[in-house]
């Protein structure tokens, strides 16, 4: 007997209903030919061999149920029947009729055959599952099947051999890495040199489990064996090794990868009896994907382009209209962004990351109310390779409680600060209440040496936070704690997003802490207020309107102003580079007072700042930021003269939920005409999300 063996499958989704249409074709063909004046038999048979050889299974297929109407006990018809039908795909059917092939079938053929449908079954379980609440019981039988062969002692060593290297795939594809990892270690240790297809599967299973560097060697190694063209249903190894490089931080040679895969990639694509050209998958894939790099690398104007133009040629593609939100999301856009998760939504069901990315929409909105709702879908429809996990964990940070700490010490001359000078604010948040609220506990210390003496400024209190679809508001109430002003802070304020362009925010305090410490030093508070106005039209551009006033218990009442405009001007992977102009001003109803306050005073500056990502794997990393400010200040009764600040700094996140942060500073002005300085160094703590 002579059963096809098949080739090792790779990852590939199946037209299942092309192969159904293709047998049922089949079966009613037969039926037809039977009725026609029978042909010799030796004639039929040779025309299926021929057919068969040419590629042409279906037709071959239908002569051979031609021939068994015919002559059903024919025992080389009935052997091509089943090559025939496991070729197709129907080894399901095929492992039926075997058995009762005369003479019946050496066990070794049988196990073979049972080899070859589990190979089909692999490639099935790469479909779409026939129930979406379970999507993995195809791949999960394909597992047992494989692991079941490839582990029975009394089979020769290639057919286990075989079957060790499908097995790899179905266990990538079931979402097991630990156990493709561990049968890929235990061949390597006995010097087997894996095809490679199943190079594929390890190394997808290696990303999978965050080894990059390993997972990258082996996609090299899988594309020198088998360089290409690859056929329509196996999946770009390149993709993958463009993953591998970017998640191990080598970005230009991820950029490389993915750039030359989708220039060599045409757009349409010619199918033989089809009249006109159709869209190339693969340039698809190459095209979405590369847009996903620079998504991730801090590029999302790049990758928005990109995205935008190939929706409005596919509008109902998923995964496309998913990445489009993905990038809207890190442009600032939260609600165009879920507009775009939405219809993906709809347009695949299946499509968790979807889901994932409506979840961050709302909570970038600080809408919460959903958030389990659609996590808890997403669960249920999860892949195991931890996406939906790392949301949920996430989500569980941010709901949780939060932890915020922050110092800032200075050392100089200037006349509100003190020749040292220090500010720290705690402050810890309850996990969300019903959705929408958080219970707060705060506390504040502001020291100064001034000449007169030391002042300090204590306050420790409580507060309520408010939460709703853009919006947030607080109320808190912060009694003194120190000797100079008796008096309990009563503040409220809140930040209210209108649109993914505009915002409006406002503050008030009843014993503000923007009080300058001198003021203090002699028991003179102040009542603050202060708003502004955003508009933000993405990442590259905002502009930002502030308003103040101070209404001290000495009488004097100040104004105050601040407008700055902020343009990207540099981008390029996890660098930017923005520049600016601020624009602002003062003005105090008295002078005279103990602590500095101009009849009227104005400045201006040139701004600029480089942000840049030093080192990252995965949630552990370094970022560095460079602050430069160069202008000029006037005070009136003064001479206008320059101004400079500089601020270096740097963020290290330790780990999911973790963030510590150092900077230090320089600062140089005129205060009453005369130039002071001021070196600062600060630090914070961030624990939640």
């Amino acid at each position: 007997m002579r059963i096809l063996n098949t080739t090792p499958p790779r990852k590939a989704r199946v037209p299942r209903g092309r192969l159904c249409l293709a047998l049922a074709l089949a079966i009613q063909g037969h039926a037809a030919l039977a009725a026609t004046p029978a042909a010799s038999r030796d004639a039929l048979m040779a025309q299926v061999r021929d057919e068969r050889a040419q590629g042409h299974r279906v037709d071959a297929l239908r002569h051979v149920q031609a021939i068994l109407d015919q002559w059903p006990d024919d025992r080389e018809a009935r052997e091509m029947n089943v090559a025939l039908l496991t070729e197709l795909g129907a080894t399901t059917r095929a492992r039926e009729l075997a058995p009762g092939l005369q003479p019946p079938p050496k066990a070794l053929d049988l196990a073979r055959l049972d080899a070859d449908h589990a190979a089909h079954e692999i490639r099935w379980a790469d479909g779409e599952p026939a129930n979406p609440n379970t999507p993995y019981a195809e791949a999960d039988k394909a597992v047992a099947d494989a692991r079941k062969l490839a582990d029975d002692a009394s089979l020769p060593a290639d057919l286990r051999r075989r079957e060790t290297f499908d097995l790899l795939v179905a266990l990538d594809q079931a979402g097991r890495p630990d156990e493709a990892i561990q049968r890929y270690d235990a061949l390597k240790k006995e010097g087997v040199d894996l095809p490679a297809y199943a190079e594929r599967a390890v190394a997808d299973a290696l990303l999978v489990r965050r080894r990059p560097f390993e997972s990258a060697t082996l996609y090299e190694d899988s594309i020198r064996k088998d360089p290409g063209p690859y056929a329509s249903t196996d999946s770009e190894p390149r993709i993958g090794l463009m993953y591998a490089y970017s998640e191990s931080g080598q970005t230009d040679k991820a950029f490389a990868t993915i750039d030359e895969l989708a220039a060599k990639e045409q757009p349409w694509v010619r199918i033989r009896g089809i009249r006109l050209p159709i869209q190339n998958p693969r340039k698809v894939d190459a095209d979405l994907n590369a847009a996903v790099l620079r998504n991730s690398v801090g590029m999302p104007r790049s990758a928005y382009d990109q995205l935008y133009a190939m929706s409005r040629e596919a509008p109902a593609n998923a995964q496309i209209r998913r990445e489009l939100g993905n990038t809207e999301l890190a442009r600032g856009w939260p609600r165009r962004a879920l507009d775009d998760f939405h219809i993906a939504s709809t347009l695949d069901r299946r499509d968790v990351d979807a889901l994932v990315g409506e979840a961050e929409a709302y909570r970038a909105l600080n809408d919460y109310a959903q958030v389990d709702d659609i996590l808890a879908e997403a669960e249920t429809r999860a892949d195991r390779n931890g996406r939906v996990d790392r949301a949920e964990r996430a989500w569980q940070r941010e709901k949780g409680w939060q932890f915020d700490i922050s110092t800032e010490q200075g050392k100089g001359s200037s006349p509100d600060y003190g020749d040292r000078d220090g500010t720290t604010q705690a402050s810890i948040a309850s996990p969300l209440i019903d959705d929408h609220w958080r219970v707060m506990a705060l506390g504040r210390y502001s020291t100064a040496d001034l000449p007169e003496g030391d002042v300090r400024r204590t306050r420790f209190g409580v507060g309520i936070r408010g939460y709703a679809q853009g919006f947030m508001a607080y109320v808190q109430a912060l009694p003194s704690a120190d000797r100079y002003v008796g008096k309990t802070a009563l503040e409220t304020g809140f930040d209210w997003s209108l649109t993914d362009h505009w915002a409006i925010a406002a503050d008030y305090s009843t014993a503000g802490e923007d009080t300058p410490l001198r003021a203090q030093y002699y028991g003179i508070s102040a009542k603050t207020l202060d708003t502004a106005v955003t508009w933000r039209a993405s990442e590259l551009t905002q502009a930002r309107l502030g308003v103040s006033r101070d209404k001290f218990s000495d009488g004097n009442t100040r104004t105050g102003w601040l407008a700055s405009i902020i343009q990207r001007v540099h981008t390029e992977p996890n660098l930017t580079i923005d520049g600016g102009i601020e624009v602002g001003g003062s003005m105090n109803t008295d002078t005279d007072r103990p602590y500095f306050n101009p009849r009227r005073d104005n400045s201006y500056a040139l701004t600029g700042r480089l942000e840049n990502l030093l080192g990252q794997f995965y949630e552990r990393s370094v970022t560095q930021r460079i602050d430069v400010a160069v202008g000029q200040y006037a005070e009136k009764g003064y001479a206008t003269d320059w101004m400079a600040t500089v601020r270096y700094g740097q963020v290290f996140q330790a780990r999911e939920g973790i963030r510590l942060g150092w900077g230090i500073g320089w600062h140089n002005q005129p205060y009453d005409g005369r130039r002071e300085h001021r070196f600062v160094l600060d630090l914070t703590l961030h624990w939640g999300e």
